[in-house]
């Protein structure tokens, strides 16, 4: 017997007297905080903030300002949104995005380092194609930023006025000959991402990377795909110029002159994708994360170091099995920070070089990586002095805020990307508090926390499952379960905050929140995600059901006779493959789940993603390949 498929889920609210539930209505007052910027002399950080204005339907972001060493944050520019910080190398200005006039643009902050305060903002581009993602250059001499161009313009004036032209159209119909020709619910209208430059006292701006690609690559969200030499005269950029783009992850690393001329690609040799170059501060070599299959977009992320003298390339992490997040240098080029998923959190990791003799000319060689802060944590930065980390933290009861810790210490081993913690008097280093925008509010709701167990899955294999219970909870009661799936699916749940699927709001009208990291989920290494590879409804759904058995067993306040199935995405897709193999759950929830992966193919930009999950790896198989890639001839 089939059950429906429903929308709404109600049931008698559970929480203490003085406490009150958590609503959708105090998520969106949260205050949601950006990545840490931290100025030349180390004394300030910089941050966006994003607020939500519900009756208003629209997202507004600010800039504020907190001191390193801890204190009173507060925001510095009023009276127009502004967004994206990024300091001049003297301090003594910032760059920062505004829609206030003639679109996205960017503006220059005037900051007295002395109090904290800025004393003049001032609008540097008027570009028609608007401006984003900027980034000071470390000489202070020009600034660097992303624009939506048409690539058959050398100029400003082209692009102003084909932009004109087409506003003003009473034809708004667009022909496409050519994927991609959106990206997700974008359209792309024939633009491309260029990086141009334009000096920071104003003037026009330069395309350093013209032509018919995306440089960078479409993103969405994460590390800069691209970055500025230390001198100021280069800039290294991700770019993918497959004619297939559809089909390829074959994104390569490029470096070209600020003052223009013909980019060199140095990633050629790699076939599958090379992204988010971060040149060292010496300026020896460039950090950047790889993968090595080709086509596949969840093959485990490495960190991989290039010598700008020699061309030769390291790899940092070989024996590290867990997937390179956001990373940051030391200021001394002798170590590397980066985060990194595992076991529901992300923890912060240390690479230091290794003081070892290298007459032959070779870098010297880094050590194994060691955890050296728990925590759920991403976008590191580092102060000048090399001797405190800042980054954005968050957990299942709590959104993103901007932490501090010791840069120094040995940390934990954390061999094959696990963190022996067992090890005789490991430290790790303990975090504190830089802002703290939202506790006001959250102070007044009842939350809880994520409980952890393990159960044996697939594959006779451990897998981790999660637990939140609802507010002012009594373990004599039966409670009602919304059984959460991730989507991805090579994603996972874990110690950290949503705006979309919060947990937190799930349990908090009474129901218990399971949640499980099935064969695919990311954090327990690649063989672990791999394994989901053409078997979307074998060993995740054994999982799922072997892991819902596991809590009715073991938490006897679950209520099985009243239990429903949630999940988007491939959570989705699995909600449906739910509906078709049992008749345990009350209902379930299906949101922009796949039912048909064939249909698939004519429905997504990302065919790369079909082509390996569903059809084998098209670059091992030359007839998929010419299928899908009319151009095959002229790139391969």
């Amino acid at each position: 017997m089939r059950r429906w498929v429903i929308l709404f889920l109600c049931a008698t609210p559970f929480w203490a007297q003085g406490e009150r539930q958590f609503t959708f209505e105090d998520m969106m007052s949260l205050k949601r905080v950006g990545e840490p910027m931290v100025s030349p002399d180390g004394k300030w950080v910089l941050f966006s903030v994003l607020d939500v204005d519900l009756a208003g339907n629209k997202k507004t972001p600010h800039i504020w300002v907190a001191p390193t060493s801890g204190g009173e944050e507060r925001e510095i520019i009023v009276g127009q949104d502004a967004d994206r910080p990024r300091w001049a190398p003297d301090g003594k200005r910032f760059a920062f995005l505004s829609n206030q006039e003639s679109g996205s643009q960017i503006w220059i902050a005037d900051f007295d380092g002395a109090v904290g305060h800025v004393t003049r903002v001032h609008r540097l581009t008027a570009i028609a194609s608007e401006a984003q993602g900027e980034l000071w250059s470390p000489d202070g001499k020009n600034i660097l930023f992303v624009s939506s161009v048409y690539p058959g313009c050398a100029d400003e004036d082209c692009n102003a006025r084909k932009i004109e032209e087409s506003s003003h159209s009473k034809v708004k119909a667009m022909i496409f000959d050519r994927l991609l020709y959106r990206h997700w619910n974008s359209y792309l209208e024939g633009k491309r991402n260029h990086l141009l430059v334009v000096s920071a006292e104003g003037g026009p701006s330069r395309d350093l990377t013209p032509g018919d690609y995306d440089a960078p690559v479409f993103s969405l969200g994460g590390q800069d795909d691209y970055a500025f030499a230390p001198d100021g005269q280069e800039i290294c950029y991700t770019s993918n110029h497959e004619k297939a783009e559809a089909i390829s992850t074959n994104n390569d690393l490029w470096i070209v002159s600020v003052n223009g001329g013909e980019a060199k690609n140095i990633t050629g040799e790699n076939k599958a994708s090379d992204s988010t170059p971060l040149y060292s501060p010496d300026g020896k070599y460039i950090a950047y994360r790889a993968q090595v299959r080709p086509g596949y977009e969840s093959d485990r992320f490495r960190l991989l170091l290039y010598d700008r003298k020699t061309g030769r390339k390291t790899n940092l992490t070989e024996s590290f099995d867990h997937w390179i997040g956001s990373f940051v240098w030391a200021p001394d080029s002798k170590a590397v920070y980066f985060t990194a998923e595992h076991q529901g959190e992300a923890l912060i990791y240390a690479l230091h070089a290794l003081k070892i003799a290298a007459a032959d000319g070779s870098p010297l060689h880094f050590g194994e990586p060691r955890v050296l802060v728990a925590g759920y944590n991403g976008d590191l930065a580092i102060t000048p002095d090399g001797g405190t980390l800042l980054f954005g933290r968050m957990s299942i009861a709590a959104p993103s805020e901007i932490y501090a810790s010791d840069a120094s210490g040995d940390g934990c081993p954390a061999t094959a990307g696990d963190a022996d913690s067992g090890e005789n008097n490991c430290p790790l280093n303990a975090a504190r508090a830089i802002t703290q925008l939202n506790e006001r509010l959250l102070s007044q709701v009842s939350r809880s926390k994520l409980e952890s167990f393990w159960f044996r899955g697939a594959k006779g294999e451990q897998v981790e499952g999660f637990v939140v219970k609802p507010p002012n909870f009594d373990g004599n009661k039966k409670y009602p379960v919304k059984f959460l799936i991730h989507g991805g699916p090579q994603g996972a749940w874990g110690d950290d905050w949503s705006y979309r699927w919060n947990p937190e709001l799930f349990a908090a009208n009474g129901y218990v929140v399971v949640m499980i990291n099935f064969h695919g989920s990311t954090g327990y290494g690649q063989r672990f995600i791999d394994a989901i590879n053409g078997d979307w409804g074998g060993a995740p759904y054994e999982d799922l059901m072997a892991g819902l058995d596991y809590a009715e067993q073991h938490d006897p306040y679950i209520d099985k006779d009243r239990e429903c199935a949630l999940g988007a995405s491939y959570g989705g897709y699995m909600a449906n493959w739910i509906l078709g193999h049992t008749d345990r759950f009350k209902c379930i929830v299906s949101h922009d789940g796949m039912f048909n992966s064939t249909s698939a193919w004519g429905t997504t930009e990302e065919l790369w993603f079909n082509e390996w999950e569903f059809a084998g790896t098209p670059y091992n198989n030359r007839a998929l390949y010419d299928r899908w890639s009319p151009h095959l001839s002229a790139t391969k």
